[in-house]
């Protein structure tokens, strides 16, 4: 993107050839009705006596029936096989995935930051690849979060996976993910986000082989669109660019593995069709993608730095009014013009609890050592801001209007403090000289004498 150039969706001609087939419906949080086969889809009402093409229905409920209509979540499946006809689960091993109560080690009170984890040696498909770095709360006190990153070499094939401890906000930073669910098929690539809700079965292909990203599992209330208050109707992300699959199902019979997360732990059962064979269905709680080259950025035009919370993407709030569960917010290329200020993001010492990772690029408060797929935390109360090389860059830069062209930053920020997992705590990729990048900067002050010399 050139410093002229305007933000744009990736269009279909610079889509990989695997994405093209696929089919998506507009807006955030809408009334969707899709149908693979035609008439599939009762009209008039949810549940008929009998379903078109002898198919079962079934409603996939998010949020308590009695929610209030502007935040209930539901949908209305017709599926070849209802989700009840599976074997019983059994318990398997988690591997590195973790959950809440996260209390395997002491949490530090040090800023972190870890460099990329590697892909494996070993196969491993995006389940078997989930590494728990942080997170918090409790799944089921459905409040709180966990923060994944995946590095993963296969296709799940003939297993698939389902979260009932809370939603999964995934960011791919390498590879392409190829997410299908029993909505349909989602294609997201670096630079785009992929929201897969509570209970929605799905299995993960890596058209490019291999995959990095990050995942924040969120314990709480569904992530939304944040309210605009002074900034008025538009701007940030706008809701017609989140994508929803059209409905498209498989019919497959087999020995498959359904595996779930339930209370912090993996279940396995086993199945003998793919769980992803639903025909048709209309409701608004379905998976969705977004392009973050889409993100509307309001930004200053006289002096400051903003705070970042004019980059929210999503929240999913907690029952204070102001709090976030967690936030999940976006640093994108944008231009800086602000005057008579310190342009990078100024020292500070939050209440809030600050999970980043970076996408590509640089981050414009970090010259060196936070490289893309890497992470950092930063929890309550620690001090944390720009390293000593951006701090004497900023001072003396001259303050014309920049383009942050080459960068795409991202912040899970949430209430609660981020307790590290063993794993974070004693990994090769934990940058024990992370806290030497604030060492250089040095004592400035200059006492004024009083006669009024310096």
């Amino acid at each position: 993107m050139s410093a002229q150039s305007t933000p744009a969706a990736r269009n279909s001609a610079s889509m990989p050839e695997s994405a093209r087939d696929l089919r998506y419906q507009s807006g955030f949080g809408n009334e969707f009705a899709t149908e693979a086969e035609p008439g599939a889809l009762p009209q008039g009402q949810n549940a008929p006596q009998r379903a078109p093409y002898g198919l079962y229905t079934e409603q996939i409920s998010g949020t308590p029936f009695t929610a209030p209509r502007a935040l209930n979540r539901r949908s209305w499946l017709y599926r070849i096989h209802p989700s009840v006809k599976h074997r019983p689960f059994e318990p398997m091993e988690p591997g590195r995935l973790r959950s809440g109560p996260f209390n395997e080690v002491p949490t530090p009170p040090n800023q972190l930051r870890w460099r990329p984890l590697p892909i494996p040696d070993q196969p491993a498909d995006f389940v078997a690849g989930l590494v728990t770095m942080a997170g918090n709360g409790d799944p089921a006190m459905h409040s709180g979060v966990a923060l994944h990153i995946y590095a993963a070499n296969r296709d799940m094939d003939d297993r698939y996976f389902f979260n009932a401890d809370g939603e999964m906000l995934i960011v791919p930073q390498q590879g392409r993910l190829r997410l299908a669910t029993e909505m349909g098929v989602i294609e997201a690539v670096p630079g785009e986000i992929a929201v897969i809700q509570r209970g929605i079965k799905f299995r993960v292909a890596l058209p490019d082989g291999a995959g990095r990203g990050y995942i924040c599992e969120n314990y709480g209330p569904l992530f939304r669109l944040p309210d605009l208050g002074p900034i008025g109707a538009n701007g940030l992300a706008n809701p017609r660019d989140f994508l929803t699959p059209a409905a498209r199902y498989e019919d497959r019979e087999g020995a498959f593995q359904l595996i779930a997360k339930f209370q912090g732990r993996l279940w396995s059962a086993a199945l003998d069709h793919s769980p992803l064979d639903v025909v048709a269905w209309h409701g608004n709680y379905a998976p969705y993608k977004y392009d973050l080259d889409r993100f509307n950025c309001i930004n200053t035009v006289s002096f400051d730095h903003p705070d970042p919370s004019i980059y929210t993407v999503l929240t999913a709030p907690s029952e204070l009014p102001g709090t976030a569960n967690v936030d999940f917010v976006v640093f994108p290329p944008r231009w800086q013009v602000a005057e008579h200020t310190f342009r990078p993001p100024w020292f500070h010492r939050n209440f809030m609890n600050e999970f980043m990772g970076l996408i590509r690029g640089q981050y414009d408060a970090k010259a060196e050592g936070f490289v893309p797929g890497g992470a950092s935390l930063h929890n309550c109360m620690a001090g944390h801001g720009p390293d000593a090389a951006t701090f004497e860059k900023a001072i003396a830069a001259e303050l014309k209007p920049v383009y942050l062209a080459d960068t795409l930053a991202f912040m899970f920020e949430t209430r609660f403090v981020c307790r590290p997992t063993r794993f974070a705590l004693e990994s090769a990729e934990l940058d024990e000289q992370y806290f030497e990048c604030w060492q250089g900067l040095d004592k400035r002050f200059h006492e004024r004498l009083r006669d009024g010399r310096k």
